[in-house]
């Protein structure tokens, strides 16, 4: 298989060594992804990000202990270069919620297609966020007739499109012809006028707001 883009550096944590093992054996089938380590608790995990640097980081997380993502706050935290998706076992509000206000780059439930964890991987190394819209019910909807997103520009609703497309600044950049600053200028200017924290966020708002089409 040849190269998609560029190489990405994953590591998974799950306390379930057979998942993560046919994770990596999985993702290790493309090229342009190699799995640095795995590990199966939440200090050997923040312990092997702050080693390898990794480019995106695997986060399990399951019921009851609910760590996963407090864990992917503090590797946030640590590291913002680092990207995080959640693999949740469904797509409970609450969980979803909070990996919004972590600062994940992305969030799938484990029956999603293992393709899309392929292009969540890639997309959330380059800048962009992956979550399907069913993973969004009920997240993020406020009252209707707020107005929430009506001073935002053309252009800009254009951008926040390509945001719920998957979208990385540099890939918005090359579709629009614009400069990769204008760009983050433009992601800039659609949180703040979403009051989101996050192109995730952001995301999850637009899609309560119809200002966006959401395709799983």
């Amino acid at each position: 298989m040849l190269p998609t883009g560029p190489q990405v550096a994953v590591v998974i944590i799950d306390h379930h060594r057979m998942v993560s093992d046919a994770v990596a054996a999985f993702l290790g089938q493309h090229d342009d992804i190699t799995v640095a380590g795995t590990a199966a608790d939440a200090e050997s995990g923040v312990a092997l990000v702050a080693s390898l640097r990794p480019d995106v980081v695997l986060v399990a997380h399951r019921p009851p202990d609910h760590e996963g993502v407090q864990l992917a706050r503090r590797i946030v935290a640590d590291g913002p270069g680092t990207k995080v998706i959640i693999l949740a076992a469904r797509a409970d509000k609450q969980i979803v919620t909070a990996a919004l206000r972590a600062g994940c780059s992305g969030f799938l439930t484990q029956d999603k297609a293992a393709r899309e964890l392929v292009l969540a991987i890639r997309g959330a190394h380059l800048g962009g966020v992956y979550v399907p819209s069913s993973a969004l019910d009920g997240i993020g909807a406020r009252t209707p007739g707020t107005g929430v997103g009506a001073d935002l520009t053309r252009r800009e609703r254009h951008v926040l499109q390509l945001m719920a497309d998957g979208y990385s600044n540099q890939a918005i950049s090359a579709e629009l012809t614009l400069s990769l600053h204008t760009v983050r200028n433009h992601v800039q200017r659609i949180l703040g006028k979403l009051g989101a924290h996050s192109k995730l966020e952001a995301v999850s708002i637009a899609h309560h707001e119809d200002l966006v089409e959401m395709i799983d």
